[in-house]
């Protein structure tokens, strides 16, 4: 068999995972089960999706106040903690107790010791355990699509940004609830957020909004 073919056959067979999932989706809205942390936080997903590349595109600066919204087992809360310093606070939020409790083992482990500034929350997008304008950023990683109303999601992120807040979508396209940038833009601007920058590539792309001041 010859590469063309072989590669033809992975194309063919990563297309029709992506059409069934989508289908399955449709009838049955959920999030990425928990089985999978380990393989979103692994050196192989990291490989493809570089944290600190993530990081810099969404726009994490030293002393945030950062919600990671559907941060699953934890795959780049560390690397959020330590962008935002001893000075800035990482906001976990994940609907699943099982992604939180992968999570908090890796918070545990000796390597993860220095960081301080993660609070870990158990709660629906859709009702955020935050005051109103009392975060700088929101960081969302192939979590959006996810969210079966998601402009009731968008509208409670808009709830708890500070005016001039940022909201940060990031994209992958083996993901199989992935958008097309212009859907992502599309759907944040219907609900009153303003484009800020548009980063990377179809393959794998950051969108970043602000909320009106």
């Amino acid at each position: 068999m010859t590469a063309a073919k072989i590669i033809l056959i992975a194309f063919g067979a990563i297309l029709f995972w992506l059409v069934l999932i989508r289908i399955v989706r449709k009838y049955h809205d959920r999030p990425a089960p928990a089985f999978i942390g380990r393989f979103l936080d692994s050196d192989f997903r990291r490989r493809f999706q570089p944290p600190g590349k993530i990081v810099e595109r969404s726009g994490v600066k030293w002393g945030m106040a950062v919600m990671e919204l559907g941060c699953g087992s934890g795959a780049f809360t560390t690397f959020i903690a330590r962008a935002v310093g001893d000075s800035g606070k990482v906001y976990a939020v994940d609907i699943q107790s099982a992604m939180i409790r992968q999570l908090e083992r890796k918070l545990a482990k000796a390597e993860n010791q220095d960081i301080k500034n993660v609070e870990i929350r158990q709660a629906s997008a859709y009702e955020l355990p935050f005051t109103d304008g009392s975060i700088d950023l929101a960081c969302l990683v192939t979590v959006l699509p996810e969210i079966p109303d998601r402009g009731r999601a968008l509208r409670e992120i808009k709830r708890v940004l500070k005016p001039g807040g940022i909201l940060a979508v990031t994209e992958f396209l083996p993901d199989p609830d992935y958008p097309l940038r212009t859907t992502t833009i599309k759907l944040c601007e219907h609900e009153g957020f303003f484009w800020d920058d548009n980063l990377g590539n179809l393959w794998n792309y950051t969108v970043r909004f602000r909320k009106p001041r």
